[in-house]
């Protein structure tokens, strides 16, 4: 059974960093790209961020890009998502999820309980 658990969320002032991670278990990790999205309230769940199954290829929404950084450590079965600069617009419920590719994709099969992110200004 594929399991994927984050953590790292948490309360941050505007301008702050938070790092998220997302710990997985029941497959292969180092196989398959990965990727972060989000769900603001009252909004559609939308894209942050993805990574390749190396790690040499990543992608991100123009709304994050230049201030977070996506990562993998294959090692660890870990994927990471480094905020910095943090906006009030970055408040939201923050999910990881797993493709069944090795490249970047726009579709995933699995997906974690998801981690509260809030940011005030």
């Amino acid at each position: 059974q594929v399991q994927l658990v984050e953590s790292g969320g948490g309360l941050v002032q505007a301008g702050g960093s938070l790092r998220l991670s997302c710990a997985t278990s029941g497959r292969t990790f180092s196989m398959y790209a990965m990727g972060w999205f989000r769900q603001a309230p009252g909004k559609e769940r939308e894209f942050v961020a993805a990574i390749s199954w190396s790690g040499s290829s990543t992608e991100y929404a123009d709304s994050v890009k230049g201030r977070f950084t996506i990562s993998r450590d294959n090692a660890k079965n870990t994927m990471y998502l480094q905020m910095n600069s943090l906006k009030p617009e970055d408040t939201a419920v923050y999910y990881c999820a797993g493709a069944r590719s090795r490249i970047i994709t726009n579709q995933y099969a699995y997906w974690g309980q998801g981690t509260q992110v809030a940011v005030s200004s």
